[in-house]
């Protein structure tokens, strides 16, 4: 049974930082592509970054660009989200999706629907 289960959510004050984990089982991690997403309240899910699953590639929501860092740890089993420099904008529950064998770009792409794999999500709230 695959899972993804995300952590490092929290309340932060604008202009500060967080990195969101999202720890997979059930499958060969090494094998995915990882994409994270994220949903305000009252709106639909969007991309956030991907990272290609050969670990090669990477791509980021212009809105996240140059703030945000998506990494992977094979050995671990877990990708990550690194966002700098929080703004209030970035309030929302973020949700870390996997993808057999694709790349970045081809994720950046896709609908919500093309994804295999889901977590649950972590809340970030940043504060003004």
């Amino acid at each position: 049974q695959v899972q993804l289960v995300e952590s490092g959510g929290g309340l932060v004050q604008a202009g500060g930082s967080l990195r969101l984990s999202c720890a997979a089982s059930g499958l060969t991690f090494s094998n995915y592509g990882m994409a994270w997403f994220r949903q305000a309240p009252g709106k639909g899910r969007e991309f956030v970054a991907a990272l290609s699953w050969y670990g090669g590639g990477t791509y980021y929501a212009d809105s996240v660009k140059g703030r945000f860092t998506i990494s992977r740890d094979n050995a671990k089993n877990t990708a990550y989200l690194q966002m700098n420099t929080l703004k209030p904008e970035d309030t929302a529950r973020y949700y870390c999706a996997a993808a057999y064998r694709t790349t970045a770009q081809a994720m950046g792409a896709w609908t919500t629907g093309s994804f295999g794999y889901w977590g649950q999500g972590t809340q970030v709230t940043v504060s003004s």
